[in-house]
């Protein structure tokens, strides 16, 4: 089988090494433009810019370390050979450096963004969300969103003080919509995303909307696009859902080191110096074809889609009743009081509120997204011990 990789013209090239020169791109967001809700705490230093400050926060947040056992796609193969979603952040922040360095961005906000879009990502994968979000809105009216619970989780469950840009960045960062052009929005204030974030909360469909108010936010959001769309085809063979022959050769490639390098170079090629994230309209359509074929492929496979209708779906629905019970009803020796109020109360971060007086709802979607699969299927089983419904995985040598 014959791999084709495209390479950047000698003309934009030498553009880029000229250019470097001057560090950062006009249309870079500098240091200097970081706001936060309170000024006076997190000091930029000259060891520790501000968007570096954000990158540190979300690594030591105490929900990052769940990202080793939270399911990119694949949730029912213990092997760890499948991509996890703390993989999958690492391969955005890689792909999204990459790019933000060709192009003279901030690489360090591209990191702090990159490396925390997904922690507010519930279990099981789309299909987690998805449950949580029915089971949320059925009770509220409200809708859930794994982009909204990042920056829940960011700067209200844990109040980090992280940057506008960053949250911005994460906030916007959907990468189940792909764009031909990705210009930066006016967003400008805390106030302006905060109204947001509530509006998409009424209404999901505003979610599909929201473009970041960077260049780098840009980047990330493309880069997760980039990221997923390789590499859940290498998982698929591993998995041996599929082989690679059943895909279209593309402009693209249609393996995972080519994707992820014609569609770099063409975005350099495109956008070298531009007020815009872009790909041709020939590269842009072998993006849109090959994640048709993704969702026709992988994402659409029935016996996982019938795994976690049938396991799942119920298990979620019993958890979210059991533990907004034992919340209402103020049992203190439940799981979501030992487990997780009482968790979040002992961090050192203080609080304009008591995090307890949260509604309800909230406070049962907060515990549930921050849960690993196997924290999640271990307390139902703990919860619910006579129950049939089982969760069977593939291991190793099956």
């Amino acid at each position: 089988m014959s791999l084709t990789y495209e390479r950047l013209s000698e003309e934009t090239a030498q553009k880029i090494s000229k250019s470097q020169i001057n560090n950062f791109s006009p249309y870079a967001c500098l240091y200097e433009k970081a706001k936060r809700r309170d000024e006076k705490s997190d000091v930029a230093t000259v060891i520790r810019n501000p968007f570096v400050r954000d990158t540190d926060k979300i690594l030591h947040c105490p929900y990052f370390g769940r990202y080793a056992d939270k399911t990119q796609v694949f949730s029912f193969y213990r092997n760890d050979d499948i991509t996890r979603r703390s993989l999958h952040v690492q391969l955005v922040a890689q792909i999204a450096k990459t790019l933000g360095r060709a192009l003279n961005l901030n690489v360090d906000l591209i990191e702090a963004i990159a490396l925390g879009h997904d922690i507010g990502h519930p279990p099981f994968a789309h299909a987690g969300e998805l449950y949580l979000d029915n089971l949320y809105h059925r009770h509220t009216g409200r809708h859930f969103c794994h982009n909204l619970q990042s920056i829940r989780v960011l700067d209200k469950i844990f109040p980090y003080n992280i940057s506008l840009q960053t949250l911005d960045g994460i906030a916007c960062h959907n990468g189940e919509l792909e764009l031909l052009e990705y210009r930066p929005s006016n967003l400008s204030t805390f106030e302006e995303l905060d109204k947001t974030v509530e509006d998409c909360t009424q209404d999901k469909s505003k979610i599909g909307k929201l473009i970041p108010s960077t260049l780098e936010g840009c980047v990330v959001r493309i880069s997760d696009i980039i990221s997923y769309l390789g590499k859940d085809r290498q998982d698929a063979y591993r998995t041996k859902i599929l082989d690679e022959k059943v895909y279209q050769d593309t402009v693209i490639g249609k393996m995972n080191a080519e994707i992820i390098n014609n569609l770099t170079v063409n975005i350099v090629e495109n956008s070298f110096g531009k007020p815009y994230i872009k790909m041709d309209n020939e590269h842009f359509e072998a993006l849109k074809l090959s994640k048709r074929e993704n969702y026709d492929r992988i994402y659409d496979d029935y016996a996982i889609k019938k795994q976690m209708e049938t396991c799942v779906k119920p298990m979620m629905s019993a958890l979210y009743e059991k533990l907004l019970d034992d919340l209402i009803n103020d049992r203190r020796e439940s799981k979501i009081f030992t487990h997780h109020i009482n968790y979040i109360n002992k961090t050192h971060y203080e609080r304009n509120f008591e995090y307890e007086k949260t509604e309800p709802n909230q406070i049962v979607v907060d515990y549930i997204a921050s849960m690993t699969d196997d924290y999640f299927t271990d307390l139902y089983h703990l919860l619910f011990p006579n129950s049939d419904i089982q969760v069977e995985y593939r291991g190793y040598f099956d």
